[in-house]
């Protein structure tokens, strides 16, 4: 896929040849897979992977998908993650269930695995867009709109600058990477002065205490190279970041 920008899905099922077919089918298109067999498990990996969909079985061994997804609900880092859930119940009533619970989308069992990509792809192109140059981008709790040219966190729209608001959608695109002051000053300033990378300090500065006011930093600076955008995690690794 290029240059793309990297869909993340979590395949949740207790059938271990479900998991593999979904993953592999899913990294064929390249996104970024993992599985898990348990709603523990599951729940764990939504917080370390942070993934853009959940494929979620609804019999798992230790609770069922409508727990998990009540469980993902209560978590402001994971309530607005998709769920498509996978059933062996084929009544309406199950469905409306299933989509009531709080589900995006519903495949039943068996399935064709054509259909469960296409749905993943539809899913993914309403809530994360078609990749860098998409409307929309998101990046855990924070979503960015061009064709509005909006910002915001857990719903709070953010007051940007126009610069604020490219600074952030480079950040953005390129979300879970190091980006270089270099790559900053030629893809967002317009212009080079002498003293651009204060500037992109200084903004990088107002992002910070806008998007921070909301909820955990996103920002991290990696000294002497450059900047880092991600979603928040409960603690902070690698002695060469920092949030100042």
């Amino acid at each position: 896929m290029g240059g793309d920008k990297e869909r993340r899905v979590l395949v949740v099922d207790d059938e271990a040849s479900i998991v593999d077919l979904v993953t592999m089918a899913l990294s064929l298109l390249g996104m970024t897979t993992r599985g898990a067999k348990s709603g523990k498990e599951a729940l764990s990996m939504v917080e370390s992977f942070y993934p853009h969909l959940v494929v979620l079985d609804v019999m798992l061994p230790d609770m069922d998908g409508y727990e998990v997804m009540r469980r993902m609900s209560e978590s402001w880092r994971s309530a607005s993650i998709p769920v498509l859930l996978l059933t062996a119940r084929r009544g309406l009533d199950d469905r409306i269930s299933g989509l009531k619970s709080g589900a995006t989308d519903y495949v039943v069992k068996p399935f064709s695995v054509e259909e469960l990509t296409l749905r993943v792809q539809g899913i993914l192109r309403r809530t994360v867009g078609d990749g860098p140059d998409g409307s929309s981008v998101s990046v855990g709790d924070l979503i960015l709109d061009t064709d509005t040219q909006e910002a915001r966190r857990r719903g709070v729209l953010l007051d940007l600058t126009p610069t604020e608001f490219k600074l952030l959608r480079f950040l953005m695109i390129n979300a879970g990477q190091v980006v270089t002051r270099s790559q900053i000053r030629d893809r967002v300033w317009e212009h080079s002065q002498d003293d651009v990378f204060n500037q992109i300090a200084v903004y990088i500065s107002y992002l910070r205490k806008k998007i921070d006011a909301l909820g955990p930093s996103m920002i991290r600076t990696v000294r002497g190279i450059g900047y880092s955008l991600r979603a928040p995690v409960n603690d902070s690794n690698g002695a060469s970041e920092s949030t100042s």
